[in-house]
């Protein structure tokens, strides 16, 4: 499927282009950068960021160049140096669309899959091992728990009513008033999008999305047959000019979004951001879909701190929530869940009838007990180890691939880095020959972008953090693009995986 098709209007370029003019001349330290150079390799930086979609009209070379004060042979010849890059498509009388080069390298897979390689350091699963000692006491509570639920035939298409109430009650402790049938326990939260898919999506349907976003969050909405409409970040989180052109040009019937510690950018939504894209969502009847699975990871504020749920907001039935365990407890315990009104609750549960049926008994006990007896010290025990690892990885980026720029997630369990002019598809491949597994800043993009960003993991502990950058800065010197400093092997001693 392909995106769908917008219109970008010569003020919206010019405020993504600004401040676009390189320094020139001895007084900046340099040579002159001509005017259409400079503008062709901003307008360029922006198609590979993300910032302008693919396939996006650009404006005509007349009104662009007033809105920036400049001659229309200067936006002409930045076009045509566009278009002999293949960054720009013409057609005589019907204008320029964003493109990519047709010989850009295809990433291998577009969805993240787990790797079970011998000897390969994985920084393409953002994932934190199990809880310890508190999941083996509520996997042994769990157990207890199960002779009471055996003498029945175990299928609950809804959930066990326990973790319902469960779940139910931590939102609403959270300022999101919620009753048990507003909830649906799934076998994880992909699993939930994929339920809410099916329920809600038509064959051709618009689903609006951020650019960058969670790579198989995209693969889910292509494999229903949704058509992604990307909508991109801005540098500092949500563009919300951006939603509401796309949301008005697209009329999307489901728009998805990751306000709490966004994937792949780690950015978390204010109080502001979380009303005004409810209020666009509800001006065109489009439901938001919020992706709540990191909303525990606050990693420079308390919990309390947090903003309220998207879904505290909401008085007209606007938002549907999905939740999981996988990041704030574990992967393996493969159990999410989508908050929405009774009625959407009761339908997603006869849609599931043709996937799964219902979620395990036992896992959803070993929930029940993780959150109502354990989630408050689990938190507060692995809060601060996973500050450490991300402050860690921060620093070593800086030391040896001081070259790359990223911006220091407030939470969440990744970064994602700007790689300067390094291909990050070419990177993965370079990677792979020295043991360590990428995931290329083009999987979190409908259309290919991001090329020169990669996401990159803190959830490993420090010696294998370690040992994956000194693997990192060695595949980038091997493709010309970086250099490792000369201390490299040598800080790096004796940290193996």
């Amino acid at each position: 499927m392909t995106a769908q098709h917008l219109t970008v209007s010569s003020a919206r370029l010019a405020d993504l282009l600004h401040p676009w003019q390189h320094p020139a001349g001895p007084a900046a330290g340099g040579p002159h950068t001509p005017a259409y150079k400079a503008l062709a390799d901003r307008i360029r930086s922006l198609v590979l960021d993300g910032r302008v979609p693919l396939t996006a009209r650009l404006p005509a070379e007349r009104g662009l160049a007033d809105r920036l004060s400049v001659s229309r042979t200067t936006v002409a010849a930045a076009y045509d140096i566009l278009r002999t890059d293949g960054y720009l498509v013409s057609r005589r009388g019907s204008g320029s669309w964003t493109a990519l080069p047709t010989h850009r390298p295809d990433p291998p897979t577009r969805a993240l899959v787990p790797s079970s390689v011998t000897g390969t350091i994985d920084l393409g699963v953002a994932a934190l091992p199990g809880p310890g000692r508190a999941l083996d006491r509520a996997v042994a509570d769990a157990v207890d728990a199960l002779p009471a639920y055996t003498t029945a035939h175990g299928y609950h298409p809804a959930g066990l009513p326990i973790l319902r109430e469960t779940i139910a009650d931590r939102y609403t402790r959270r300022g999101a008033p919620t009753t048990p049938d507003q909830i649906i326990v799934t076998n994880g939260a992909l699993s939930a999008w994929v339920l809410l898919l099916r329920t809600l999506l038509h064959a051709g349907d618009r689903v609006a999305v951020e650019s960058p976003t969670y790579a198989n969050a995209l693969e889910s909405v292509r494999g229903e047959g949704g058509r992604p409409v990307p909508v991109p970040m801005a540098d500092d989180g949500w563009d919300l000019a951006a939603w509401q052109d796309a949301l008005r040009a697209a009329n999307p019937r489901l728009a998805y979004v990751i306000p709490d510690y966004q994937n792949p950018t780690g950015h978390l939504a204010d109080t502001p951001t979380r009303r005004h894209l409810i209020n666009l969502a509800r001006a065109t009847g489009t439901t938001l879909v919020v992706d709540e699975t990191c909303a525990d990871l606050a990693l420079d504020i308390s919990l309390d701190e947090r903003p309220a749920p998207v879904a505290a907001h909401d008085r007209s039935g606007t938002v549907v929530t999905l939740g999981s365990a996988s990041k704030s407890f574990w992967g393996g315990l493969r159990i999410g869940w989508i908050r929405g009104t009774p009625d959407l609750v009761r339908r997603l549960a006869t849609t599931r009838a043709g996937l799964d049926v219902a979620a395990p008994v036992l896992d959803q006990l070993v929930l029940h007990h993780l959150i109502a007896d354990h989630a408050d010290a689990i938190l507060a025990e692995r809060l601060p180890g996973i500050r450490a690892a991300r402050d860690s990885l921060a620093a070593m980026l800086r030391t040896h691939l001081p070259d790359w720029t990223f911006a220091l997630p407030p939470g969440g369990l990744s970064l994602w880095a700007h790689t300067d002019t390094l291909s990050t598809t070419v990177l993965a491949e370079a990677a792979a020959r020295h043991g360590l597994r990428l995931a290329p800043g083009t999987l979190f993009s409908t259309t290919g972008a991001f090329e020169r960003h990669v996401r990159l993991p803190y959830t490993l502990d420090e010696p294998t953090l370690a040992e994956a950058v000194r693997r990192l800065a060695l595949a980038a010197a091997e493709t010309g693009r970086a250099r490792p400093d000369a201390g490299l092997t040598a800080s790096f001693a004796g940290c193996v995986a």
